[in-house]
Parts: C-alpha cells; structure tokens; sequence
C-alpha cells in the first residue's frame, strides 16, 4: 500500500475491511481474528472513529508484539504486513485458510464495520463449512509459486523415477498434476514438500532428533532439528538412526554389508509412517526421532485418524494426509497403503527381536527394543548362506549355459534350449557376453563347430 491508496481507504471510511485505531493496544488480536475469519482486510493505527490521523510510530517491539499475537491465535495467523505510512500504521491480515480462528477472548467476525463475538450457530456453520477439508489440502494465500523451490521438486521427480522435466514454465502444470496445486495457489502438501523455508508458513512442522545417554532424556549427547522438506526430514532421520545404532560390517567381494541391530527397514516404515500420518495442524508440536540405551522411539503429533479404532489398527488404513502419502509412495518410500504396521512386526520377527510397541493418544508412539547380539547372529546367517552362493562362480542361468556346454561341446541351440528352459535370445545374449569375456571360444562354424570353455 502506498500513501494516495492510504488516503483513497480513509477518505471511505471503516467498513468490513477496515478498522480505525487511535492507538495500538493488545486488543488488537480481537481484530485480527475477526478479518482472518472474515474476508481479510486493514487494522489503521493512528485514526480516530471519525478518519481524523492521531498518530501513531511503529517500533521494533511493537512489530513483535502484533507478531506474537497473532502466533498466539487458534490456529496461527499470517500479518500480510505491518508498515508505517506517514503517521499511520498499516497491518495487512488476510482472509484465513483455517476457519474458525480464535484468540484468548473467543472466536470473532467482521459484521459491517464492527468486530462482533461469534455465536455458536455461527461457528456450527463454519465447521460444516470446513469439516471435508483436510489441513494437507488447504490452499495458501500466503504462499504462490515463486515460493515453490524448482530443486526439491527435481529431488521428488528423481526419487519417483520419472523422466518428466520441471522448469518455471511448466511448475504450476506439474505441481496441479501432484495434487498441490489448484486455483492459482499452493496448498499446504506443497508447502511441506517443496518450499524453503517450510516453518515460515506452517510453525512446528521440523521432526527432532536425539540421541540420550541411558534410558531417559536426562543426558542427552547428540541432536539435530530438521527444518526442512519432508523428504529431507524422512532422510535425515534414517542417518541418524544409522549414525546412532549398532552396527556388524560383512565384507564379501567389493560389497560390503551392514547389519543393524534393529533391522533399518523397520525402523524406515516407521519413519515414513510418522511423516505421513502426523497431524501438521498441531501447533507445537513435532515428530521427534530418538534412540535410548534400550530402545528406539518414532512418535508423531496426531493419535488414530478418525475412523480408525484400536480393534482395527494394523488391519486397515485410514490415511490423514492423502497427498503427502501419495507422493512418498510415487516415491517408493510406502510399498503399499496400510501395509506398515504389519511390515514393521514382521522385519522385527524375522530378526528374532521382540515385537514393536505401538501407544496411541493425542500422539501415536513406536517403540523397538534393541538387542545388540543381532547384528553377529546375522552376519554368521549371512556367512552360511554366502557359502552356500559361492560354491557357483557365475550367476545361475550363466552357470548352466557352462555347464552344459562342458559336459556336451557338440551342443546344438535348439539342445541348449530345451535343457535350459531359455529363449533363443536370451542363451545368444549370454553366449555373446561370455564370449567377449574370454570364457567361452566357438571353433569352426555355426553347424559343425564346437564350444571350448576357456575358464
């Protein structure tokens, strides 16, 4: 806003949109309630009911404390923006995306001019009005795509294993087509996913991660906030788990393999579970990752999703954020909708460790139990099956072919065939492949040759 616009709103007066103030007080959080449930609109500090400039100076603090009061509503109000225009203090609120909004005082609205308390038909029917609209779906109007960073939705598309191509002509089209998109706006799936600064538009939404000496959180040792993309969230927790659990190395060949003593692909589902099924409308709060002496706990804000009940848990899926859990699983980060919870027990049984604990209320729990002799039972099962694999010097299809060339060189491909159940193009690729490698030599030609196997 600029000072002629300025002069054009006071010379009209307060309205649904406009408020005048002489001066600011606390109160003020009544009417930044009422336009963020309303339309939007103008708080004027400086102005008298009559349109008369009082005065008022913007300070550094005071910019804070409008700040915090608006931090401080049920659910967090965005200020557009706070100036000061000649001897006029401008703040800009617009219309919320998260009806109804409320403050220590109740829920208010902009009727005409005035700021009025809601009543409770009023706020029924802003619920109905609400109530289809999960927080993950909820459009910004703080947010557009010049917010949208192009290098994390390339990080998405490679993690999805396609080959579509994003740049700044086609963002909207791509995100529109992921579902994060719609009606010129970003919604908050595509805040989490793709933005910067994720905090800046939803508070509370990084995942903590600890690790404590012992088997409470007196003694802490190592930490780490992630304010980030959930893809990055999901990432960061899974090397932190690495860094913080035990682990056996097998080196066999140029491969080497690491066995955790809590099998990590447990630990994944239960991660990936935490980042898709957390509640993002819980100011407050956020998913904290943390590895104790005796155990490792995974817990989210948000307990059950509605529809889901205790008796029916781990058998069905009702998922809470639709979106995100469908771009983790375009991801490959979910095998399959509601197959974590069984996949996680049956990753612990196979490992022969005790089953995971699941708590649910207004957060939902994971706890896995560690048992630091895994790691070497799995590395003696390894080894006895690496003997087993080793005892074929080439991969199976690839041994029969030099077998059966050895026991009989005369070898027609119609034999080769029949005896080893391949295609004609498959053995012709096999055999080409071991020829270039020097295993195998034809002498003479095609009908009345031979093989000679050469090592």
């Amino acid at each position: 806003m600029n000072k002629k616009e300025l002069e054009l709103i006071i010379k009209e007066g307060e309205g649904l949109t406009i408020e005048f103030k002489e001066k600011y007080t606390s109160r003020i959080v009544e009417d930044i309630v009422a336009f963020s449930n309303t339309r939007g609109g103008f708080i004027l500090l400086g102005l008298n009911d009559y349109g008369k400039v009082t005065g008022e100076s913007l300070t550094n603090k005071m910019k804070a404390d409008i700040n915090s009061l608006a931090r401080g509503c049920d659910p967090h109000v965005s200020i557009k923006g706070i100036s000061q225009i000649g001897k006029v203090v401008v703040i800009e609120i617009p219309e919320g995306d998260e009806k109804p909004y409320s403050c220590s005082s109740g829920y208010f609205r902009r009727l005409d001019a005035v700021t009025q308390k809601m009543s409770q038909k009023e706020l029924r029917t802003i619920f109905r009005e609400t109530v289809d609209r999960t927080f993950e779906d909820m459009l910004r109007r703080d947010c557009n795509p010049a917010d949208v960073s192009l290098k994390r939705v390339r990080a998405f598309l490679k993690e999805s294993q396609t080959s579509y191509k994003v740049s700044k002509a086609n963002l909207t089209s791509v995100l529109a087509s992921i579902s994060t998109y719609k009606e010129g706006k970003i919604n908050n799936a595509g805040v989490l996913m793709f933005t910067d600064d994720i905090n800046r538009f939803i508070p509370y939404s990084e995942t903590i991660l600890g690790a404590f000496k012992g088997t409470n959180k007196t003694h802490i040792y190592d930490r780490k906030d992630v304010r980030d993309d959930l893809l990055t969230q999901f990432n960061e927790s899974i090397l932190f788990l690495q860094k913080h659990l035990n682990v056996r190395s097998e080196i066999r060949g140029v491969n080497r393999y690491d066995i955790y003593e809590i099998p990590i692909d447990a630990l994944r589902e239960a991660v990936v579970n935490a980042v898709i099924h957390r509640d993002y409308s819980m100011r407050g709060t956020n998913i904290s990752v943390n590895v104790f002496d005796d155990r490792v706990e995974i817990v989210n804000p948000g307990g059950l999703p509605s529809g889901l009940t205790k008796e029916n848990f781990g058998k069905e899926s009702v998922r809470r954020n639709p979106i995100i859990a469908d771009l983790f699983h375009r991801m490959r980060k979910v095998e399959r909708v509601g197959s974590g919870i069984g996949r996680m027990r049956e990753f612990m049984k196979q490992a022969g460790l005790k089953e995971p604990v699941f708590e649910s209320y207004t957060f939902f729990r994971a706890v896995f139990y560690r048992n630091p002799e895994y790691a070497l039972k799995q590395i003696s099962e390894i080894s006895r099956k690496s003997i087993q694999k080793t005892s074929r010097k080439y991969p199976e299809n690839i041994q029969k072919i030099i077998d059966v060339i050895s026991e009989n060189p005369n070898i027609s491909m119609r034999e080769l065939m029949q005896k080893l159940d391949l295609t004609e193009g498959s053995i012709r690729h096999h055999l080409f492949s071991l020829k270039k490698k020097g295993i195998l030599k034809r002498i003479g030609p095609d009908k009345g040759g031979y093989w000679k196997v050469i090592k």
